[in-house]
């Protein structure tokens, strides 16, 4: 069987794929202004489901945005993660990007008091006298490690992407930051995710505050 392919130079294949993802959404009500995240988590993943997966507490987005416009870092719990999430767009704005899973000192802290070096990580990164948005696409203990962080230490994340994958405390852990009343979060609920998705989404936010911020030059001219 032969199969046809549209010619389509590499410039316009993200916009044609994005222009596939909303003729298959059709009808489907996302929350306004969460429709870049959705779709760019589906056109990573090829998976609708995440237009209905992706839980995002009030604000959240707008409060993301502003984070990342004042300087946040972004912190993530894989170097996958990291390494997926346009560092120079973040820069623009004085934000950086770092994943401490192979320190040194989280290592021996980790070893020390029994944790994963994943819960370890979130504590290094809880010291940081920095805004941080914390991405978190693999280890679900990093999740539950930053919901102690925030009920007993008073820690203040920007936002918690909460998008672990797998099988043994993923959803527990992200129910768990459904929870939160005061902090901001962009939650994959149930089993899906993934380091992939966690970036994903820090890029669509990064595309949002530039869009925005050609959006605030505009008003100004």
């Amino acid at each position: 069987m032969a199969w046809e392919t549209e010619k389509i130079l590499p410039s316009e294949i993200e916009k044609r794929s994005f222009e596939i993802i909303t003729e298959e959404l059709g009808e489907k009500r996302l929350i306004p202004g969460t429709e870049p995240i959705v779709k760019r988590c589906i056109h990573t993943s090829a998976d609708f489901d995440y237009a209905d997966n992706l839980v995002f507490s009030e604000h959240a987005v707008e409060k993301a945005i502003q984070a990342i416009r004042k300087g946040c870092w972004i912190v993530t719990d894989t170097e996958m993660g990291r390494a997926g999430i346009n560092k120079k767009k973040l820069a623009r704005y004085g934000g950086e990007v770092h994943c401490f899973m192979a320190d040194p000192d989280v290592r021996e802290m980790a070893e020390k008091k029994g944790t994963t070096r994943a819960s370890a990580s979130m504590d290094k990164a809880a010291a940081l006298e920095r805004d941080v948005i914390f991405a978190v696409g693999n280890a679900p203990t990093a999740l539950l490690r930053l919901y102690e962080l925030i009920r007993e230490e008073g820690l203040t994340p920007r936002l918690i992407i909460g998008a672990p994958v797998g099988f043994v405390n993923v959803v527990q852990a992200k129910e768990r930051i459904l929870e939160l009343k005061d902090t901001p979060y962009i939650v994959a609920r149930g089993r899906k995710g993934g380091s992939n998705i966690a970036a994903c989404i820090c890029n669509a936010l990064l595309y949002m505050s530039e869009s925005e911020e050609e959006q605030d030059r505009r008003r100004q001219q």
